[in-house]
């Protein structure tokens, strides 16, 4: 959509189904019915290989941490051990903020976990579960050869303890934009969908992890490639973070327009808010430079510096006003690793 003419004035009403938009997203999508394996695809060699190294991640986060406010109190996600000694790789918003953990084996046993650390430029977060092991690990493979039209498997427990394996297919491999300030220059696009998809597992025919399971879309599922993790997997074992200097965080939840970026709203312990940013602002530039796009605005922001004076003008209420904020890291934020 252009922000121009008649696009101005029909804000209030664009911006209330964007919203509508933004909060189905964001709020966890109800369990679908129970899939059959058999009846999606046959399932592979590889579900079998991978099965006894899934698991179920279920975290208990305090009402007072920013993150429970959208993403809940208490969840439940699945992971796969990566190391024999008990190291898990899971997505990011499912143990968040995890004051209590606990990982359910495929085994049956309930281990306690505690979180190691996040990347927040990927979305993956990595967990140990107590115990010493060893433990059933799957073997890291690489995303980058793959395609669309290459075959793979889903593999994720649901609450309840049971690992669902299905065969499925990449249907694309492309950029993805979302409106929590997280962006992917390549994310996989898989089928079919899967119930327990919240840090399940994906796999090369071999057996071998080539992404973690992240989003649900309209009938497909995102997946974060395992070569985003590789890179920094020492550090976040070791530090709790990459090394690498973090992104500017705002905290803001934005929309893509044609020419300018559409607050549809911000956290309330981010620097946005507390700079005067609202929903219903449009960001038309940054630092004087034009917005082009939501992609664009990252980009744009991401290129600052963490601290530094960020000049955003926007059109809010008929007028063209400039909002100055200054973009913090979003680890001094967020609790982002267990004690």
């Amino acid at each position: 959509m252009r922000w121009s003419g008649p696009g101005r004035r029909a804000l209030p009403a664009l911006l209330a189904g964007l919203w509508l938009a933004v909060t189905a997203v964001a709020a966890p999508r109800a369990p679908d019915p129970r899939f059959d394996p058999g009846t999606a695809q046959e399932v592979p060699t590889a579900v079998r290989r991978v099965s006894p190294a899934v698991v179920g991640l279920r975290a208990r986060i305090p009402a007072d941490r920013p993150s429970a406010a959208t993403l809940g109190t208490e969840r439940f996600g699945s992971g796969v051990i990566i190391d024999p000694d008990g190291t898990i790789l899971t997505v990011g918003y499912v143990v968040l903020e995890a004051a209590t953990l606990e990982a359910v084996l495929a085994d049956g046993r309930t281990l306690p976990a505690r979180v190691l650390g996040h990347d927040f430029e990927s979305g993956l977060a990595v967990v140990r579960a107590a115990g010493g092991g060893p433990f059933p690990a799957v073997a890291l493979g690489h995303a980058a050869p793959i395609g669309p039209g290459q075959s793979v498997a889903l593999v994720g427990m649901e609450d309840g303890g049971r690992v669902l394996g299905l065969g499925g297919t990449v249907t694309g491999v492309r950029p993805f934009v979302a409106y929590w300030e997280y962006m992917l220059d390549r994310a996989l696009v898989v089928t079919p969908l899967h119930p327990a998809f919240g840090g399940a597992a994906l796999v090369d025919p071999d057996g071998a992890l080539i992404g973690i399971v992240s989003l649900r879309l309209d009938r497909e599922h995102l997946a974060i490639p395992i070569d985003l993790f590789l890179p920094v997997r020492d550090a976040v074992l070791a530090q709790g973070r990459p090394t690498r200097p973090p992104r500017p965080w705002l905290g803001v939840r934005a929309l893509s327009m044609d020419g300018a970026a559409l607050i549809a709203g911000v956290s309330p312990v981010g620097p946005a808010h507390a700079a005067g940013l609202r929903a219903g602002d449009v960001v038309l530039r940054l630092n004087g430079e034009r917005v082009a796009d939501l992609g664009d605005f990252y980009r744009k922001l991401w290129r600052t510096a963490i601290g530094s004076v960020v000049e955003l003008t926007v059109h809010r209420g008929g007028q063209i006003e400039t909002v100055t904020v200054r973009p913090r890291d979003r680890h001094t934020i967020f609790q982002f690793r267990s004690p």
